[in-house]
């Protein structure tokens, strides 16, 4: 006859081996909540999709300075939303120009027309950009359509993940799933430093092909998109544009002399610019950007 003691020793053994075996065998990952929300930030490990309950965007109108990128961006989506050809986007150029917040209300304003299919928002950080395989594999089955969004997308002189980054857009064998478009912000044409291009002109055997295995990661964007630096009218323009927006009350040459001069204090004009002193002015005036 087996001792009670005996078979509650090898229960607790048998506890302790389930434990380990747990420990040591992740859990299946769970499929995603697609309908769980329109916008998401991918967060590699463990490999899920954070839903984002409110985006962090401005509405379309607000945009000045950049109606023909605005257009050409959003008619786009469009055909990408629609199950149409549609190229990866690239917008570059000046800092603060709304290259970020243009890609956020894009997808907004076509979420927004009538009978539109829901288009879903993917952020993925510049520094997981070596996980984008494992994102593409998660959604590319998904009955949905995904915008996959990395803001301020540059690599540096020792950074080797553009190389997969240049595999998933186009020339890996599987390919860009047909339902994910690409779409990056860069203050860098070719998301690569100048210095670092030059290097390989310089230091190279054959200085032509070197280069070109550099800047040919651009060339997955079909769709270029420059962000120039605002003159003072457009500044102006921004900042006569929020004011509108918010309902601020102020004297119209109050309003441009202290706009002007907190652009000359910063010393640029930007979209970025003309909205802080936006914020400046509502906390002064007493009034809330909601």
């Amino acid at each position: 006859m087996t001792d009670p003691r005996d078979l509650h020793i090898l229960a607790e053994k048998l506890d302790t081996l389930i434990a380990l075996v747990a420990r040591a065998v992740p859990p299946l990952p769970v499929p995603p909540r697609f309908e769980a929300a329109d916008a998401f930030v991918w967060v590699p490990q463990p490999g899920d999709l954070q839903p984002v309950a409110q985006v962090n965007r401005v509405d379309l109108s607000l945009l000045c300075a950049v109606a023909r990128v605005r257009d050409l961006l959003l008619d786009n989506t469009r055909r990408f939303a629609a199950g149409l050809p549609a190229n990866n986007a690239l917008l570059w150029g000046a800092r603060g120009m709304g290259k970020s917040s243009l890609v956020k209300a894009v997808h907004a304003a076509v979420n927004a027309e009538p009978a539109a299919p829901a288009l879903k928002l993917v952020e993925i950080h510049r520094e997981d950009i070596e996980s984008l395989p494992a994102l593409m594999s998660l959604v590319k089955g998904a009955p949905h359509r995904f915008l996959v969004f990395c803001d301020d997308l540059s690599f540096d002189h020792d950074d080797t993940s553009y190389k997969s980054l240049k595999a998933v857009l186009e020339g890996g064998i599987e390919g860009r799933p047909a339902n994910v478009l690409f779409y990056a912000t860069s203050n860098r044409r070719h998301l690569l430093p100048r210095d670092m291009i030059e290097n390989e002109r310089s230091t190279a055997i054959n200085p032509a092909e070197a280069v070109e295995e550099k800047v040919s990661l651009s060339d997955r964007f079909g769709l270029w998109l420059g962000f120039h630096k605002c003159s003072q009218d457009d500044y102006l323009e921004m900042v006569d544009g929020y004011v509108r927006h918010y309902g601020l009350e102020i004297d119209p040459g109050v309003l441009r002399a202290e706009a002007l001069e907190w652009a000359t204090t910063r010393g640029s004009r930007s979209g970025r610019v003309a909205f802080q002193f936006l914020q400046d002015l509502a906390g002064r005036l007493g009034r809330r950007l909601d």
